[in-house]
């Protein structure tokens, strides 16, 4: 059979994965925290069909000899996440919170596992705890480290805000303002790294490096945080057409290519007549 078929079929493998991720960022563009994602692909193996040859000194001498390579196709290197800040969208809830910056809210799921989100459209359950949308419940900051998760007795204070540090502030009965507690941010080596665990969440990996702890707007580098307001996805609609034009040609062509081969061979299979 021709190489070239192979390497075409690889060619739609990859497309039809430039196309799915292409189509999941555009699906996901009034998602709020979303990060986009790009594609990239790289060369699978070459077969050597020539070895390389060293030149001869002197006259008459043969010059040097490139190696022979045919490459046997494509494949997807990475899908990599885009770690640029989305627009802010203000929403006027005292519990939506966005991060400018750096940094990942702190949040607990059900059964005391640990995750990562920036989509901020947090609200109070009827116990008092700060929730995300699906359930999983924000972490405190308690010495350097995710603490328990953040409550407010309502019966305690008229009125609660977030600030820019991430303290959350209840008005008093008597009027006098009292932190109750202060929301967390993680922040790790490599963003790129972290793994999407749906709704919104992202997980540790070994590739992202384990997450660096500390009070939004503080020194250890995490971003601060704006109440009242939901960070949207970053995904840029004008760059993800262009992508999905070119995952479709690369598709049409990496097709013309197997016709192609496929014409060839009728060719040979019609020369014994």
């Amino acid at each position: 059979m021709l190489r070239s078929m192979f390497s075409a079929v690889s060619g739609l493998r990859s497309h039809q994965t430039m196309m799915d991720v292409t189509g999941n960022n555009i699906a996901n563009v009034n998602t709020p925290g979303y990060k986009a994602q790009r594609t990239t692909f790289q060369e699978t193996l070459t077969q050597l069909i020539r070895g390389g040859a060293a030149g001869q000194v002197g006259p008459g001498g043969a010059g040097w000899q490139n190696p022979m390579q045919i490459g046997l196709g494509v494949q997807v290197a990475s899908t990599d996440m885009i770690d640029t800040q989305g627009a802010s969208q203000l929403t006027g809830r005292p519990t939506d919170v966005a991060i400018q910056g750096t940094g990942f809210f702190v949040v607990e799921a059900a059964g005391g596992a640990q995750f990562y989100m920036r989509a901020g459209a947090f609200s109070f359950d009827s116990d008092g705890q700060l929730v995300s949308p699906n359930g999983e419940r924000v972490l405190s900051l308690v010495d350097g480290a995710p603490g328990a998760p953040i409550r407010v007795d309502f019966d305690d204070y008229t009125d609660v805000g977030i600030n820019q540090l991430g303290e959350v502030v209840g008005l008093a009965q008597d009027g006098s303002a009292e932190v109750i507690a202060q929301m967390v941010l993680a922040r790790f080596p490599s963003h790129g790294g972290l793994q999407r665990a749906g709704n919104g969440l992202f997980a540790e990996s070994v590739a992202s490096g384990p997450p660096i702890y500390g009070a939004p707007g503080g020194m250890e580098g995490h971003g601060r945080l704006q109440a009242g307001t939901l960070e949207m996805s970053n995904v840029d609609l004008a760059a993800e057409f262009t992508g999905l034009i070119l995952a479709q040609r690369g598709f049409q062509a990496n097709a013309r290519t197997i016709t192609t081969s496929d014409e060839l061979l009728q060719e040979l299979v019609n020369l014994k007549r």
